[in-house]
């Protein structure tokens, strides 16, 4: 099963109120209704595109290591993905996948590098439960991810419900007041800087298959 099949089973079993979150029916609408509205808003036409330059970076892995996206793009192509926090079930599975896909990636000489607004403790947390070997990068105040075209507010009746009913402050998560969430995307930046591969979905259900971007990072190192 793919990863794209791996999270429609789940948010199945989630909206039906099977384990392990036995969801009230209640919670649903406003959530949706949220999705909704991020899609509608058309924020993810903003986001950059394949053929775009890339926003270079440099920020902190869990052990306050700088990390930066030129020194690594020195060394081969450079795979980005966004996502939400270690919080978020989905961003679990996606990080997951993107780990059985790493061998792949590190043969054809690509790195791969996971961004999130949480701070450090909750990336080590991410590395830890997740089993992952690439640098899980904090990104507070969704700086980056405003530069690659991603930051949103989640709005106020969501705050709300995550707070209340999930007992997710993302103020404290995420070590800052701004109640922002990266859109999940996923990059292929190549060593000339520009993104030969982009997938943003305002829908945090749905993500790519990590094998989905093999045609392009092959075509990069022919």
């Amino acid at each position: 099963m793919g990863l794209r099949e791996t999270l429609a089973a789940f948010k199945a079993n989630f909206e039906a109120g099977g384990p392990p979150y036995n969801a009230p029916d209640w919670i649903h609408e406003p959530m949706h209704r949220a999705t909704d509205e991020l899609i509608a808003s058309g924020a993810a036409n903003h986001a950059k595109k394949a053929g775009d330059l890339a926003p270079s970076f440099t920020l902190l892995d869990p052990d306050g290591k700088e990390v930066s996206s030129e020194d690594l793009l020195e060394k081969g192509p450079l795979i980005v993905t966004f996502y939400r926090g270690v919080w978020c079930p989905y961003c679990n599975m996606d990080l997951q996948a993107l780990q059985e896909a790493l061998p792949e990636f590190k043969k054809l000489g690509a790195n791969l590098v996971a961004i999130s607004p949480q701070t450090a403790p909750n990336s080590r947390r991410s590395t830890r439960e997740n089993k992952v070997e690439f640098p899980i990068l904090s990104d507070i105040g969704n700086n980056v991810a405003d530069a690659f075209g991603l930051r949103f507010t989640l709005p106020d009746y969501l705050q709300k419900l995550y707070k209340d009913v999930f007992k997710n402050d993302l103020a404290v998560v995420n070590g800052e007041p701004s109640w922002t969430l990266p859109m999940p995307a996923r990059f292929l930046i190549g060593q000339d800087g520009k993104i030969a591969y982009a997938e943003v979905n305002p829908d945090y259900t749905v993500r790519p298959d990590p094998e989905e971007l093999l045609p392009a990072l092959r075509n990069l190192v022919k």
